[in-house]
């Protein structure tokens, strides 16, 4: 078992952890969480060794074997299977000493090594990891390509897989979904389920925690305070506790009315489909959880937008995908991903778009927020609509030497006047009290945007969004880079939204908690999808075992 006994733990002069103690058992999946900054990353720089306590104890079995995902970016030619093949530490051990064995022309030393060559499985490795691989979303086209063609946010799948290839008794995973659509993250939930070693995560995403962990782990005021049960248990009893110790607090009770206000009214919303129902029951969660919502550092809301128009778009006969590469000949036809379109999005409808990897949910959204043409059809925009676009590569096109203040300002004079808030807001000091709602304040309204955290990006882009009023929201992933009192509190904003929503996400809890309906980009069109997301995670995880059966097929 892992026991952590009185440690004391700093980075510079800030205490993370003082006097905090914890027992592991062998086996336990665990949730480790805690506001940013609490110390989670640096607890798991001391149990992997390459961060020593200050004082107490740290004991960890000498026999274990531990594996975490390297957070280097792999530059390799090999094949993404010989890649996550060598993340077998055993293996690798096992063919370095048959090698040895057979340059010594020692035949009892190789006679051992081939028997523990067999022992580590090297007769289907191959096959192990590109299942791993497979999982995590590629094709089989891209098992035998190079590493060094994939983008950033694919090899880091590929360490993961890496990873999760490696024999251990200890797995340490930071934020492992960081870089994963829906469908693999279900795929890596269904993994972990049957890891049998002792596993510790941090992710910011619950749902996951949910599902992987067995007890969590919480980072509070320099302490370790242990919960059996897996994320929403450990809320459930966190939320219990802040209402004995604040219950006489006014500003707790004008938050928590500020909630069951807003829950109250989307719940009487609601209709009868399965999709809503599934809404209704994350609002009574949060209903259930109030008092840590409301003990959250960092709340905001959408202001009410000028018009609704109805309908906000229509889409007859669109075709979305991308037009002929530049110097390719003039008669070369676009590329098209996603065809016949014939879809209306109306006033207060919130719509979850689902589909595999690849299928087109990203190049329909940014289709819809013109930053793509449409290829084919025709999209009719209502009078007054105005978009807020939330894309996965929005953090790119913040600058980075400048602040948030200088995005702020030219925000303000390129937005239409008709659109603009008053005039005071949009002068320095409204635009320094606007960033303030947003946790800007101070020194960090004049610091470069590219000094900052993902996170800090990903809510300077809200705030601009937030800015602009929109009565049409289009989120491409907008959680990725954000904590879970950050995810929270976006999904309390929308929620309270009275516009409408089209959300693309891998965080189901978001999805949940916001849409009443969802619409499945897959084979080229765009359908309904009359289920509800357990009914998708099935769907999902048929068509995994569909692609490793074919890749099986052609191996």
């Amino acid at each position: 078992m892992i026991i952590l006994k009185n440690v004391a733990l700093r980075r510079g002069t800030k205490v993370l952890l003082d006097n905090a103690s914890v027992t592991l058992n062998p086996g336990e999946k665990v949730g480790l969480v805690g506001r940013n900054g609490a110390g989670k990353s640096s607890l798991f720089a001391v149990l992997n060794g390459s961060l020593h306590e200050d004082g107490g104890d740290v004991s960890i079995p000498s026999q274990w074997r531990m594996s975490q995902v390297a957070q280097d970016m792999p530059e390799t030619v090999q094949t993404a299977t010989e890649f996550v093949v060598e993340g077998d530490a055993i293996l690798l051990a096992a063919q370095r000493e048959v090698t040895e064995a057979e340059a010594g022309e020692d035949y009892m030393r190789m006679a051992h090594a081939y028997t523990a060559l067999n022992d580590a499985g090297a007769h289907d490795a191959p096959a192990r990891a590109q299942a791993l691989i497979l999982g995590l979303g590629f094709s089989v086209a891209e098992l035998q390509q190079p590493v060094n063609s994939f983008s950033g946010g694919w090899r880091m799948r590929l360490q993961l897989a890496r990873a999760l290839m490696c024999p251990s008794d200890l797995l340490l995973l930071d934020e492992p979904t960081n870089h994963l659509d829906l469908d693999a993250l279900v795929w890596l939930e269904a993994w972990l389920k049957q890891y049998a070693g002792t596993m510790v995560v941090i992710s910011h995403d619950r749902e996951f925690l949910d599902a992987v962990t067995t007890v969590t782990l919480h980072v509070d005021n320099a302490k370790l305070v242990r919960y059996g049960g897996n994320y929403s248990k450990f809320e459930y009893m966190r939320a219990e506790q802040l209402t004995l110790q604040q219950a006489a607090q006014a500003k707790q009770q004008e938050k928590m009315a500020h909630l069951q206000k807003f829950i109250d009214r989307f719940k009487a919303k609601a209709s009868k489909a399965k999709q809503a129902q599934s809404r209704v029951k994350a609002l009574e969660r949060m209903e259930k959880i109030a008092p840590v919502l409301a003990d959250a550092d960092f709340q905001f809301e959408f202001k009410e937008p000028m018009s609704l128009p109805n309908s906000m778009l229509s889409m007859t006969g669109a075709a979305f995908g991308y037009p002929a590469m530049d110097g390719a000949p003039a008669d070369t036809p676009p590329t098209v991903i996603v065809r016949n379109v014939n879809r209306t999005v109306l006033a207060g409808q919130r719509i979850g778009i689902l589909g595999a990897n690849g299928q087109g949910k990203s190049t329909l959204v940014k289709t819809v927020a013109e930053a793509l043409q449409a290829v084919g059809g025709e999209i009719i925009r209502g009078k007054g609509l105005n978009i807020g676009y939330f894309s996965q590569q929005e953090l790119d096109v913040l600058r980075p030497e400048d602040d948030p203040l200088q995005h702020m300002f030219r925000l303000a004079r390129d937005t239409p006047a008709a659109m603009r808030p008053s005039a005071n807001d949009c002068r320095e000091q409204g635009l320094r009290n606007f960033l303030g709602t947003f946790n800007f304040s101070g020194d960090m309204v004049k610091q470069a945007v590219g000094s900052m955290s993902g996170g800090e990006k990903a809510r300077l882009v809200l705030c601009m969004i937030v800015w602009q009023r929109p009565n049409l929201l289009l989120l491409d992933e907008p959680t990725n880079h954000l904590d879970l009192t950050t995810r929270e509190a976006l999904s309390v904003a929308l929620n309270e939204f009275e516009g409408s929503v089209m959300l693309v996400s891998h965080d189901r809890a978001l999805l949940r908690a916001v849409c009443d309906e969802f619409w499945m980009v897959s084979r080229g069109g765009v359908s309904d999808f009359a289920g509800d997301l357990d009914d998708y995670q099935v769907y999902l995880l048929e068509e995994a075992k569909r692609r490793r059966e074919e890749a099986a097929g052609k191996r």
